[in-house]
């Protein structure tokens, strides 16, 4: 049986890297770590290398000490995205990406609808551009920008909803859609 580091050897130009290591030469980093390990997984990182660099966190502060559903390890007054920009000030914190599941957040086009909404929230507006770059580049046409990085309470808050549907549908590939009306 193949190992991974078999497959590792088939790759050309792939290395693995500490999380140091890879937040030292990234460009933009991205937190998609469990909630309740982000802030663990950046200090890895280093802070020295996280400093001036796009973090879009796409990580939730879900707790499951008591099963499922899981609750909030953090909400209402507070975030995960806000804990992350205040452990991290030099970082450039964009909370996104969130309120999906992976497969939809790459894909968006694979739910066949004409177009659902991804959210963004951060503090600083070159972020922010930089995120909806990416987004745009991933297939995202309607991206709302909810405002300062206080918004990902919201976007963080949706999750527990999020779960619920899919245990009420048994579907993980779904998404909302923003849709205002004229007047």
């Amino acid at each position: 049986e193949a190992t991974f580091a078999d497959w590792l050897a088939t790759i050309a130009g792939v290395r693995l890297l500490t999380s140091a290591e890879a937040a030292a030469v990234a460009d933009l980093v991205i937190n998609a770590t469990n909630g309740e390990s982000s802030l663990a997984a950046l200090t890895a990182a280093g802070e020295a290398n996280l400093a001036g660099k796009v973090l879009l966190d796409a990580a939730n502060p879900l707790d499951f000490s008591d099963g499922f559903p899981p609750r909030l390890s953090v909400c209402n007054t507070d975030s995960l995205a806000e804990q992350i920009q205040r452990a991290f000030p030099a970082a450039k914190v964009v909370k996104s990406l969130n309120t999906l599941n992976a497969g939809v957040m790459v894909d968006p086009a694979a739910l066949g609808l004409g177009g659902t909404t991804m959210f963004v929230a951060g503090d600083d507006a070159e972020a922010k551009a930089t995120v909806t770059g990416l987004l745009r580049d991933l297939g995202w046409q309607s991206i709302l920008d909810l405002g300062g990085v206080e918004a990902a309470r919201g976007m963080e808050m949706y999750l527990p909803l999020w779960l619920r549907i899919v245990q009420s549908t048994g579907n993980v590939a779904f998404n909302i859609a923003i849709v205002p009306t004229e007047g």
